[in-house]
């Protein structure tokens, strides 16, 4: 695959994962599954490291399969979790 395929090919995914995360966002709610970091730091107590950690858990260990998955990043445990639970969403 040439690196201009695979450029648009990132492009279109991309796309796609604004527009699934914009549907996520009208509900009032982060998909934790494909938000991006400045979407994950709008969650209360997680900022752009923590956000980050969410991402790379997520990359390694593939997609959430349940909102309290995320208490498996390290940095996220039932406090902060019970915090925001209401605020987040694994579609």
């Amino acid at each position: 695959m040439t690196k201009k395929k695979i450029c648009a090919l990132l492009c279109v995914v991309s796309l796609l994962l604004a527009v699934v995360s914009l549907c996520a966002a009208e509900e009032g709610k982060i998909n934790i599954n494909i938000a991006s970091v400045e979407e994950l730091s709008k969650i209360n107590g997680v900022g752009a490291k923590l956000a980050q950690r969410i991402i790379d858990y997520r990359s390694t260990n593939g997609l959430f399969t349940k909102t309290e998955d995320i208490m498996k990043v390290k940095g996220i445990g039932q406090k902060l979790f019970d915090a925001n639970k209401d605020r987040i969403v694994v579609k």
